[in-house]
This record gives C-alpha cells, structure tokens and sequence, in this order.
C-alpha cells in the first residue's frame, strides 16, 4: 500500500495546489513541496529502514484492474527504484523552490502539471505491469508539454510540439512491442497477461525477439537521448523555465535509462547481447558528439543540454556491457548526472533571472559581483568534467572500468569523451565568471532559498563522490543481465 501512497500522494497534491492557487498561490506553493518532501521523507525512511537488509524487492502491491485482459495494479521497489524515487522527489522539491520567484501566472496550474509529471515519473519507476508502465510513461508526457508551452521562453511553442512528437513516437513503437510480446506469451503459455515477472520466461524466436527488442529501445533512445534521437532536447532545455528543465534533466532523461535497464535487459537477452556492440558505438559517438556540439555553443541553457548527451552516452556504454561494475556506474551516473546537470541548469535560471540573457559571450567576470554563485558553479562545472571527489567521477570510473571487461577500444573512445567534457566544463566558468567583465551587469548573488537549493545539491554530489557505499549498496539490490 506504501507504494501506492507515493504515486496518490503526488496526485492529490497536484489536485490540491490547483484548486488552493484560487484563493492565494502561496498555498499553491506550499501544498506542492510540503506533499514532496512527505514523499522524500517515506522513501528516505525506507531507505534507511533496508539498507542493511538481504531482500532484493522492498515492497510489492499487486490487485487485479481488468483480470479479463491481464491487467493489474502491479506496484514493486527493489535498489534501483527505491534510488530514483528518493532522486525524483529530491529535485522535485528543489524545482517547486526554484520556481517560487520566477513562475507568477497561473502558479496553481503550473503545479498541478509539475506534480503531475513526477506522478507519472513515480509510477513508471514503480510499475510492473507493461499496460501500466505505458499508461505512465505517456502520463509524463502532456503535463511537460505544457509546462514548456505555457511557462517557456520565446520559442516554448516550437520546442513543446517537437518535445511532444518525438517521445510520442517513441512510445507508440513501445505500444507495439508491448502488445506483440502480450499475444505472443498468450500463443504460447495460454495465458494473456502483462505481467513483467511473467513476460520475462516468454518463449520466442530470436528473430522476433529482436525486432521486439529494438520497439522498446528506440522508445528509451528518444528518451535517453542517444544520437540520432537528441534533437529535441536543446530545444525542450533551452526554452522550458528553470523548473522544467530540471525535471526534463535530472528525472525525465532517467526514465530511458531505467527503461533499458528495468526492461530491454532482462526481457531480451539474447537481443541485448547481439546488438550490444552497435549501442555502445552509439554511447560513444553520443560522449563524444554531444561535447564537440556543447563547447559550440553560445547560449548556456542549449550548452548544458548537450553535456547531457555526452553524459547519457556512458549511460549506453555501461548498461551494454553486462557486468556489475558498469551496471553500479551506471546508477550513479543517472543519480550524479541528476544532480551536477540539475544544478547548472538552477544556476543559469537564477544568472537569466538577473541579467536577462543566456548568451555566454555577452557575459564574463560574474565572479567578482557573485562569488557564492561562482563557486557553487565551479563545483558543478567540476563534476560535469569528472574531477574526483565528486560524484560523476565515482560513476565514470566504474561504467570505464567495467566497459574495458567488454570492448577496450569502445573504452578509449569513451574516456576520449572525458576531454572534451574538460573543455566544455571550462569554457563555462571561463565565459562566464572569469575574463573581461560586463559593466552593465551588477547582478546580486544568491539569496537565501536560492543559497539552500544550492548548499542541498552541493552536499549531495559531494556524498556521492566521497562516500559512494550507500548507493553502491542499493543498486546490488536489483537483477542485471552478465553475459
């Protein structure tokens, strides 16, 4: 029943903010991150209660919602989901902060939707229903666009319908393949059922299973996104408000990644292992294409988005390796990656709120007016790049050393990527806070949310980087396939 608290919980919230916003936003407001934080606090507790325990499934809730199809409300929490759900509410929380001074219309809506995507990001990290997990994965979708749409800059329109376009086909070739692999367990067991525990014994040809297989991948690969399926990614980060580029970042990019790993492993195997070569080319053309076209940029939100394609690619890289350590690199990039790239994008909302501009060549010498906001940026530039002691590294390393176990040249190219992340990571604080100054701009620093959001993440990365074990430890609690 706990699990499905925490999808009602977010649900309710989103109804709430809505209807309070009528009478005074701040209620809005406030029911928002008061019903996240509530959820944080339960994953938080379970996190702790089960730490130490053996159990690989935490929690299971299972009731039948149309038996006559196989559909049924099947709710689980192993390692990984527990994981992205404490990361979900985490940045879910700091969104609904950051967005305090900076969303002013129609503030009840606004939260109604962006409660109402973590809703959906919730169930798709929960469900183990394949109906279900469609169900969510398309309930994610309508509630961004609109907060891309509504709240977004000046080509929101534009950067919402190619947002809506390519993850709606991506779903609709995942519907495919999820009703193929529901009639072919029913042809051949006599049971019609979406069940994922029973779907992962379904007997088939290789063939099928590897069209099947790419069905569900393309869907995670425009969602990840891997090239060629990033295009719609700088537009959705440049225009979406600061919030919405946090939950598309930090939360709505891990649901490919966890898509790959929760599904497209276990369920196809052989196919897995068959194509593995060819995405992990991918990965690394994404690493290293995504920073070359990071560093080529002038506007800083459009820069942050493309270091994560370069971030998503190792991503790829680790999942397709088959091993433990690229699969424990793995989680900790999709939690670090949250992080690090979440608070940069923080970080250019709060300098776009100051000197209303994104263009990084007409700033430079913000250090000197802003100095807690430079150096909170260097610690997230520096994580961006890898430096040890952060949590990116922690990550990199392992998904690099568990990748040279499977194919060493895909390994070189991959830790190549690291140096063009090293130049983009660079020219960010070098255009930005360092060089010649901008006399027009005479910005404040953070002020005191502001500084909280920031000393949250900040402590967080931190722990990642320095004391890893905790969530090393959790993310065993879960299957991987080893070829």
């Amino acid at each position: 029943m706990i699990l499905l608290l925490l999808i009602i919980i977010p649900l309710a919230g989103a109804l709430l903010s809505w209807i309070a916003a009528s009478r005074n936003a701040l209620w809005s407001r406030y029911i928002a991150l008061a019903c996240l934080l509530i959820d944080l606090a339960i994953t938080g507790q379970i996190w702790a209660t089960h730490e130490a325990s053996g159990g690989r499934w935490l929690y299971q809730y299972k009731v039948d919602w149309v038996p006559h199809f196989g559909i049924s409300l099947n709710l689980a929490m192993d390692g990984l989901s527990l994981l992205m759900l404490v990361l979900t509410f985490f940045l879910g929380a700091l969104a609904v902060l950051i967005s305090w001074k900076e969303i002013n219309q129609r503030v009840g809506f606004f939260h109604f939707n962006l409660l109402f995507v973590l809703a959906g990001i919730t169930g798709v990290f929960l469900t183990m229903d394949l109906f279900l997990f469609y169900f969510f994965w398309e309930m994610m979708l309508i509630p961004m666009y609109f907060l891309i749409g509504i709240w977004g800059h000046e080509n929101r329109e534009y950067a919402a319908n190619k947002f809506f376009l390519f993850t709606q086909a991506g779903g609709l070739l995942m519907l495919l393949a999820i009703l193929a692999l529901y009639f072919i367990h029913g042809a051949n067991t006599g049971v019609y059922t979406y069940d994922y525990f029973s779907l992962l014994h379904t007997p088939m040809q290789q063939e099928t299973a590897r069209w099947l297989m790419l069905g569900f991948l393309i869907a995670f690969l425009v969602k990840l996104p891997a090239v060629p399926f990033h295009t719609w990614l700088p537009d959705a980060h440049t225009e979406a408000p600061t919030a919405g580029s946090v939950i598309l970042a930090g939360l709505l990019l891990k649901t490919g990644a966890y898509g790959i790993l929760r599904l497209v492993l276990p369920l196809f195997p052989e196919a897995s292992v068959y194509f593995a070569p060819w995405i992990m080319f991918l990965g690394v053309l994404g690493i290293i294409y995504g920073g070359m076209l990071a560093y080529a940029q002038t506007d800083l939100k459009r820069l942050i988005a493309y270091t994560s394609v370069s971030h998503m690619g190792f991503v790829l890289v680790g999942a397709f390796s088959f091993n433990a350590l690229a699969y424990e690199g793995v989680v900790m990039q999709m939690i670090a990656h949250g992080i690090s790239t979440g608070a940069l994008f923080i970080i250019a909302g709060a300098l776009y709120e100051r000197i209303h501009t994104r263009n990084i060549l007409e700033m430079g010498g913000l250090w000197s007016r802003m100095p807690v906001m430079g150096s909170a940026a260097m610690i997230f530039v520096m994580a961006s790049l890898g430096l040890p002691g952060l949590g990116n590294f922690v990550a990199e390393f392992l998904i690099l050393l568990g990748s040279w176990q499977a194919n060493r040249w895909i390994t070189v190219f991959a830790a190549i990527g690291l140096v063009v992340a090293t130049a983009y990571s660079l020219r960010i604080m070098q255009k930005v806070f360092f060089g010649p100054g901008n006399q027009q701009y005479a910005p404040a620093d953070l002020n005191k949310r502001e500084l909280v959001i920031i000393v949250a993440l900040v402590m967080a990365i931190l722990l990642l980087g320095l004391h890893p074990q905790p969530v090393l430890n959790t993310s065993q609690k879960t299957d991987y396939v080893v070829r």
